[in-house]
């Protein structure tokens, strides 16, 4: 039998062939590659919009349009539309009469505009007081639900609020009222009686008018925060009906992972309707049918577990009844969309080291995977949308190449739509990569993945990189922040294990973890290293320093602790230094309080795994990052990681960031964070 990880590295080596000029990807490269995002599709599927993100290379400066590819003309080659000069256009939508919707900021405030994708000018469709963060038109074309950050108490999209309560006296303090919810979240603090509220507009000659609030009586975050968007809300095929998810925001908000999904009939007299009050665990991306007949969701089962598995469901709207389509499957359902006929649906899923489409019957429940790749694994599918004729659209990632749009035809025929970073890829050394599975703790299979420069000769320095989570996967897709192809090179081999606890393997493979942070999941790591020297000759085990940011970022503080004589260097992002402070100031405490057995007052093993009481143990040299604007998990937990550090002469440094969360987001910002790490690396790593 051939090897298929000997041939899987040789194909993709082959596919990313660079010139001889070739030069090794740098961290400008990274900031600076073309983003592409939200495909749209026209009713006839002729015309396919899509949002792209560029960035200048010295200013690092960050612009979004819109472009449009015309599939009826040759070459089919994107043009830019709705250009306003120091403005952006995004999240781009067709209307049923072909006009292109979109949200611009090009009037001082971000507001839906609409374009002939034929030609002529754009116009502007609101023009309300608050921000529109997003929306979606009926499918009679006659209304437009839009969503935004509103005051409670507003009856219009946007009001001056009248409750001052939260600002009590003459001074600047922020009084937050007992049994309110979050006071903070991720990176922001909350404004009392202010929430992500969704409105219905009619569209009267190009104009939207006349908002009316879809939650009435709801007290909570629609779509949620912070990272829930329009896959959260929906329109009934009969264009009168509302479907949303919300959370309710009280005492339990911290606490509770209960998203339900709500209905709301349009111009009625009638509150939402809970759709799934049954369920107190998530329910969340209601789709309904195109014949208006079923509401087809995610759902969880658990209440509290935010990583709990997602099974695909199926209410019948006229009795209400609901079966799990997917309960047999033991994958997690991460997007929902019907096929034009109504008899299945697309949903993408992970599975094993890669996120591919999968069609599943709708009366059966019977899953089929779908090829919609041209390489030999899928990578990351997203944002599919079916197109008339049994067509797909989605976009795709990998680990050598970040998001383009690509179309599956009927017969299966996969072809790439763009290539919008075409030059600049061309410029840069191509990678190999490995897939590696082992035996890990339990005797369980363990996969992970080497990454080398394709043209590396002799023995590589390993970086190891450790995911977070921790419920999450170094999977094969494109990172804009912990990028594996730009970890190789400057000549590592970059080697990843997807431990107990990873996602994509099964829920109880998932489950693992539990009460378990410093366990198995350190076997794996110490077990999986190992492999990948057995497996690749060319890589230095014995040379290697370890990265990792959030979950990764307690692992590195565990690691110092518990595996010291491992690595050369240690980099530790945004990670946990202590579980008895963390549990108290993390924001979202369902996580925290399901992963270590509730509470912190009623945990029975509390301090097993907390890295601080194996601090006398750190001998291994650790730069430490961390954003200030972190709530998720505070940068007082990097502070005291480095005071630990210093105050037992242990070579540390820190990188603080004051204008930067849980990841690193901006331009400049994230080639300053390679450099530095580059230049840690650099100093204690043997080449």
């Amino acid at each position: 039998m051939r090897n298929p990880v000997l041939i899987s590295a040789f194909a993709l080596s082959a596919a990313l062939s660079a010139p001889a000029s070739a030069r090794p990807m740098t961290d400008v490269d990274l900031a600076t590659l073309n983003r592409v995002a939200a495909p749209a599709a026209s009713a006839d599927g002729r015309w396919i919009a899509f949002q792209m993100t560029e960035t200048e290379g010295e200013s690092y400066q960050r612009s979004t349009g819109l472009w449009l590819i015309d599939r009826n003309a040759r070459g089919a080659e994107p043009v830019r539309i709705a250009d306003t000069p120091g403005k952006n256009e995004s999240d781009p939508a067709f209307h049923p009469d072909g006009s292109l919707f979109f949200l611009s900021n090009s009037s001082g405030s971000d507001q839906v505009w609409r374009i002939d994708p034929k030609g002529g000018g754009a116009a502007q469709v609101t023009d309300t007081r608050a921000d529109v963060a997003g929306f979606k038109i009926s499918p009679d074309g006659k209304r437009l639900l839009a969503w935004g950050d509103i005051a409670r108490e507003c009856t219009d999209f946007g009001c001056d609020a009248a409750d001052k309560s939260e600002r009590p006296g003459p001074g600047t303090g922020r009084l937050y009222k007992d049994g309110v919810g979050f006071v903070r979240h991720w990176d922001s603090w909350e404004t009392p009686g202010t929430y992500s509220r969704p409105f219905v507009f009619d569209l009267e000659g190009g104009k939207a008018t006349a908002a009316r609030a879809v939650d009435s009586g709801l007290i909570g975050d629609s779509p949620s925060k912070p990272f829930g968007g329009g896959e959260e809300l929906a329109w009934g095929a009969d264009s009168r009906t509302v479907y949303f998810t919300l959370r309710k925001a009280d005492r339990a908000e911290p606490t509770s992972t209960n998203l339900d999904i709500y209905s709301w009939l349009v111009d009625s007299r009638m509150m939402p309707v809970n759709l799934t009050q049954a369920n107190e665990a998530t329910d969340t991306l209601p789709t309904p049918s195109p014949d208006g007949k079923w509401l087809a969701y995610a759902a969880m089962a658990r209440p509290g577990y935010e990583s709990d598995r997602q099974v695909l469901m199926l209410r019948n709207l006229d009795n209400g009844e609901t079966r799990a389509l997917t309960e047999a499957w033991d994958r997690s359902v991460a997007s929902i969309a019907w096929a034009p006929d109504g008899k299945s649906l697309y949903v993408t899923a992970q599975d094993l080291l890669d996120t591919p489409v999968f069609r599943v019957d709708a009366a059966s429940g019977k899953v089929e995977r779908l090829r919609a790749s041209t390489e030999q694994w899928e990578g990351s599918i997203g944002n599919v949308t079916p197109l008339p004729g049994g067509a797909l659209l989605y976009s795709r990632n990998s680990i050598a190449v970040p998001a383009d749009l690509w179309l599956r035809d009927a017969r299966g025929k996969v072809a790439r739509l763009t290539d919008v970073n075409r030059a600049q890829l061309a410029e840069i050394d191509p990678v190999t990569v490995q897939r590696l599975s082992f035996q890990g703790a339990n005797g369980d299979t363990v996969w992970g993945q080497i990454v080398k420069p394709a043209n590396a000769a002799g023995k590589l320095p390993v970086a190891f990189l450790v995911h977070g989570g921790p419920q999450g996967s170094f999977s094969n897709g494109w990172s804009t922040r912990w990028n594996m192809r730009l970890f190789s090179a400057p000549g590592y081999a970059v080697v990843t294990v997807d431990f107990h606890g990873s996602t994509g393997y099964g829920q109880a493979f998932t489950d693992s973890i539990n009460q378990d942070w410093g366990g198995k999941p350190l076997e794996d790591l110490k077990l999986g290293l190992a492999a990948a020297g057995r497996q690749d000759a060319g890589i230095d085990t014995a040379n290697a320093c370890a990265l990792g940011g959030s979950y990764g970022g307690y692992m590195m503080n565990w690691i110092a602790g518990n595996w010291p004589d491992g690595f050369r260097c240690l980099v530790n992002h945004a990670g946990v230094f202590d579980l008895r402070a963390m549990a108290f100031e993390t924001e979202e405490q369902w996580f925290d309080e399901w992963d270590h057995g509730g509470p912190w007052w009623q945990r029975s093993d509390a301090e097993r795994w907390n890295p601080v009481n194996h601090v006398t143990k750190w001998k291994t040299p650790m730069l430490v990052i961390h954003g200030e604007k972190d709530f998720r998990i505070p940068y007082s937990q990097s502070l005291a990681a480095f005071s630990a550090l210093q105050r037992q002469g242990v070579e540390s440094e820190l990188l603080i960031y004051p204008d930067e969360n849980h990841w690193i987001l901006k331009g400049a910002n994230s080639v300053q964070w390679y450099q530095t790490v580059f230049g840690w690396l650099e100093r204690h790593l043997r080449k």
